[in-house]
């Protein structure tokens, strides 16, 4: 059975990781935005670049069919510019998006935040 796979991202920075069935979750990979140790200006576009490089490696990888489902947690604005930017084969196996920042947390942490986000209250894509 294939994985699922988590986005956990902000403007300057994102870690995509993995949970196998009855796994614990494990890093995949962490991105950098080339600027993000400075202060990005959100009216110089390059926020949007980092979404779009994102969004593209996430689809060249639904496409090779590396994973089941995707959940994104991102702080606004940068989770509607992610969404934008998401090709079809992502977003057929997006099962949830959340306006919440995670990237200041560590592996440790990380799992008990996210499984307490998906406990069911509502809906899942907001």
């Amino acid at each position: 059975m294939k994985p699922d796979w988590t986005l956990i991202a902000n403007a300057t920075r994102a870690r995509l990781l993995q949970q196998e069935r009855g796994a614990p979750m494990m890093i995949l990979e962490s991105f950098i935005h080339p600027r993000g140790r400075g202060k990005l200006d959100a009216s110089d576009g390059e926020h949007i670049e980092f979404a779009r490089e994102l969004a593209h490696l996430l689809e060249q990888e639904a496409q090779l069919d590396h994973f089941r489902s995707l959940t994104i947690f991102a702080s606004s604005p940068f989770l509607g510019e992610i969404r934008a930017e998401l090709g079809k084969a992502t977003q057929r196996r997006l099962t949830g998006t959340h306006d919440l920042d995670l990237t200041r947390f560590g592996p440790s942490e990380l799992e008990e935040r996210i499984a307490h986000e998906l406990v069911p209250h509502g809906d899942l894509i907001h």
